[in-house]
């Protein structure tokens, strides 16, 4: 008897999670298609690895699409983020800074978030200085499938944040893998807090 309900008891909890992360991913992969958005207080761009000062085409990626986001009027301030990673001569933030001041953004309008080694710690450490400015309103650019866990880690750091993807630089294989990490950093982080899963950050 205890061994019939204790089979049921497991699965029952077996089918819940499936349904959880089955959910989670639809809402991993909707969020990596938001539509554009039409006004804000700041473009946050989320950092990614850099190369000798040149962004890597992950970043390059997002860059452009807040150019795109800039030069449409979306908002007045861009903000980018992300600190070295061991070895590098620059920070992600520095490579960004150059990368959209070469691409005809204005220097007053941009912001560094120099320090932060992932997601949670660049958001957290931005919206310290964006609350300062009186700035909690925010476009987040990102990859595709990063979108929506940085609307939550945002909203973890008082930023009331929408995604808007940037272009997708992965393959086919690489966006199936991303999406499946993704959907277990939204669905455990949602129970635990993502400050909790700064390890699952990819710098590439």
């Amino acid at each position: 008897m205890r061994r019939r309900l204790l089979s049921r008891l497991v699965g029952v909890s077996t089918l819940l999670l499936v349904v959880y992360f089955g959910v989670t991913f639809a809402q991993v992969w909707n969020a990596s298609h938001s539509s554009w958005p039409t006004s804000s207080e700041a473009i946050v761009v989320l950092g990614a690895a850099q190369y000798d000062g040149r962004p890597s085409p992950v970043l390059q990626a997002r860059l452009d699409h807040a150019v795109e986001l800039y030069d449409a009027g979306v908002a007045s301030v861009v903000v980018v983020t992300g600190g070295k990673q061991e070895g590098d001569r620059f920070t992600e933030a520095s490579a960004a800074a150059g990368y959209l001041i070469r691409a005809g953004v204005p220097e007053d309008a941009l912001r560094l978030e120099s320090q932060g080694s992932s997601s949670w710690e660049s958001l957290a450490s931005a919206a310290r200085f964006l609350r300062a400015e009186g700035i909690t309103d925010v476009v987040l650019v990102s990859s595709p499938y990063h979108a929506l866990r940085t609307e939550h880690i945002a909203a973890e750091v008082g930023l009331s944040g929408d995604a808007s993807p940037a272009a997708e630089t992965a393959g086919v294989a690489s966006r199936i893998g991303h999406l499946a990490k993704e959907t277990l950093a939204v669905g455990v982080g949602r129970v635990v807090g993502h400050r909790r899963l700064v390890d699952l950050e990819d710098r590439r």
